[in-house]
């Protein structure tokens, strides 16, 4: 996956995630959402066949890029959780 920064100011950063779609942006995007400092987290797909989505996220205090990372930790923590569990069940 390519991230390429196209804004990046002290409380907005906007951001092409190179590849991607709906899947991983939608759960990245409701995950900022879980940062008290987020003030807006959205995407945007220009066109489904030709663009790829921009990552927006501006904070009231803090800085965006932090509480992008941040959001990546969480999903990756929680996927982890979820892989554990559906290892555990009994098929």
């Amino acid at each position: 996956m390519e991230v390429n920064i196209l804004e990046d100011t002290k409380e907005k950063l906007r951001a092409e995630i190179k590849d991607e779609d709906h899947t991983l942006l939608n759960a990245l995007r409701r995950e900022i959402w879980n940062d008290s400092k987020v003030k807006l987290a959205g995407y945007n797909i220009a066109h489904p066949l030709t663009a790829d989505p921009v990552l927006t996220v501006e904070t009231s205090s803090g800085s965006p890029k932090k509480a992008l990372k941040d959001a990546v930790k969480r999903l990756q923590k929680n996927n982890e959780t979820l892989i554990k569990k559906i290892k555990s069940l009994k098929l």
